[in-house]
């Protein structure tokens, strides 16, 4: 066992002072936190754009228009009566910078609901949005009143209904929201991925670096393969578990100062509305580790074979194909398991233990689980693990010392029965 433990110092140590590690550690927190922050401040952001609004009504619409977009704090507004060179005049202002649009506005927009902008900048949905906006009001209080229908009491009529969502969990209401599920099971899902992908080529690396430069010749030397790969496979499993730390400390910093950060920007308010952190509760968290931790152990099994079936990184990258694939079948099957968690598909990408280690916890984040079936869930992935580290280790033990062609499936095959 002490050899083991030799070979994860080994890999812990050396992943942990590379400048590299610290990189990705202290970076990772900078990137969610970028993802938190980053859009409040860009709402707040931009100046009004200067626009004209080129009066052609006859009842006094257009003057409406002006006044809507004037209230808006996207817009700086001047009207200007329609008239023979008006248009070409406004043209050459936006040529010259002097403007940035104009709009167009004539007795069409109430009868037929047409308008016109021209600008130097059309891709600026927000400001397309806010224009669409104003004028779809101002058009609809027009034909109102033509009516003679009280624009006021069709707008009281059309208050927004806000409907609360709360998620039901172990037969208790939780105070859990759409969004909350929604981003705790999306978060979950890229998080589980991208590590269990990333420290899984991290083992294929490492031993496809120690056979390359014939290291490994020495170290099975003094220790058995199966001794050589459990220890990577534990020590880089170490290293992830330590960033995870970080990564969790940093989290909780960026989320405990979070309401005294946004309360300083602009659009603070809005984001609010729009941002919604999920409660990760204890439960939550074990599950997610489980699930990560049998989800690397499984695939770094399957990285470690393909590091030690492969001569060249070209190769590697070329057998590490099949794996990748495996992974990424939950991972594409994200948003149809969260439409519908108790669906055929989600309930059987939880129970296969290739896909499980990301479709679990993505249904205990949209869902509420049976027992039963979480508990068949992790026995399986446990299974899985033994079944794929047996076949993994009988295939090592003999590709770690081989070189020259990569071998086929029925070669595999045969090294795992005579092994």
């Amino acid at each position: 066992m002490h050899k083991v433990w030799a070979v994860i110092r080994r890999e812990f140590i050396e992943r942990v002072r590379s400048k590299w590690f610290w990189v990705s550690a202290l970076l990772g927190p900078v990137f969610f936190g970028a993802l938190m922050f980053l859009p409040i401040l860009l709402a707040g952001g931009g100046a009004a754009k200067r626009i004209a609004v080129v009066d052609g009504t006859t009842s006094g619409v257009g003057a409406r228009v002006t006044a809507a977009l004037a209230a808006s704090r996207s817009f700086r507004v001047e009207r200007v009566a329609a008239g023979a060179g008006v248009v070409d005049s406004l043209t050459a202002a936006v040529g010259a910078k002097q403007l940035d649009g104009f709009l167009l506005v004539d007795d069409h927009l109430a009868e037929a609901g047409r308008a016109e902008y021209r600008a130097s900048n059309v891709s600026a949905l927000r400001a397309i949005g806010e224009l669409q906006r104003s004028l779809t009001s101002v058009a609809l209080s027009a034909r109102l009143e033509r009516a003679g229908v009280d624009p006021a009491v069709v707008a009281r009529a059309q208050i927004r209904v806000d409907l609360a969502t709360k998620k039901i969990s172990g037969g208790k209401t939780t105070g859990e929201s759409t969004g909350q599920s929604f981003t705790l099971a999306y978060v979950m899902a890229i998080v589980l991925f991208l590590t269990i992908f990333l420290y899984g080529a991290n083992v294929m690396g490492s031993v496809l670096e120690e056979k390359t430069n014939r290291v490994v010749e020495l170290l099975v030397s003094s220790l058995r393969p199966f001794q050589l790969m459990l220890g990577k496979v534990t020590g880089v499993g170490a290293v992830s578990l330590f960033q995870f730390l970080i990564w969790g400390l940093s989290a909780w910093a960026l989320v405990s100062q979070r309401r005294a950060l946004t309360g300083r920007m602009a659009g603070a308010e809005e984001a609010g509305e729009v941002f919604q952190l999920p409660p990760v509760t204890l439960e939550t968290a074990g599950l997610f580790l489980a699930y990560f931790l049998g989800g690397f152990l499984l695939y770094a099994a399957m990285f470690a074979v393909v590091g030690a079936i492969s001569s060249t990184e070209q190769e590697a990258r070329q057998a590490q194909q099949p794996v990748t694939f495996l992974l990424m079948i939950a991972y594409l099957s994200m948003f149809a398991m969260m439409n519908d968690p108790e669906g055929t598909l989600a309930v059987t990408l939880s129970l296969v233990p290739f896909t499980s280690p990301i479709a679990m916890p993505v249904r205990w984040a949209a869902g509420s689980l049976p027992p039963g079936q979480l508990a068949l869930s992790l026995a399986l992935l446990m299974f899985g693990i033994v079944a794929v580290t047996w076949a993994a280790a009988r295939i090592y033990r003999v590709g770690i010392l081989m070189t020259g062609k990569r071998p086929g499936v029925r070669e595999l095959v045969r090294w795992v029965r005579a092994a």
